[in-house]
């Protein structure tokens, strides 16, 4: 599993890990019950501390993204397309990015084929 990483970012890197992870199992790359890879091979892979993993696998959990199991590990979740509803976080975070897009000079009709172009990369 590749993760870019970006030390300099103000992200923490345990965001960065979770949210590699989400965008992987949106784009295929990592499928339903995909068996992830441990917190510490995640770590020496990634140069970063355990703790740093498993608070992002811990979120991930949280978030019905992932599913932990003892002896087997973390995986994606095998009903990942049912597992996760949005809400009204969700959208706070879509009406902050719309705001900052707008506000940089975005048009709508920009906005709304930037999102088109996004979403169909994930199918």
């Amino acid at each position: 599993m590749l993760l870019e990483l970006d030390f300099s970012s103000d992200t923490p890197i345990y965001m960065q890990i979770r949210n590699s992870i989400v965008v992987g199992i949106a784009s295929g790359e990592l499928s339903a019950g995909e068996k992830l890879p441990t917190i510490r091979g995640l770590a020496d892979e990634a140069g970063v501390n355990m703790m740093t993993v498993n608070k992002a696998y811990s979120l991930l959990k949280q978030e019905g993204y992932i599913v932990t199991d003892r002896r087997n590990g973390a995986c994606v979740n095998p009903d990942i397309n049912t597992a996760k509803a949005y809400g009204e976080e969700e959208i706070n975070k879509l009406k902050l990015v719309i705001s900052e897009m707008k506000l940089s000079g975005v048009t709508e009709e920009e906005f709304l084929n930037i999102c088109r172009n996004i979403f169909r990369e994930k199918e």
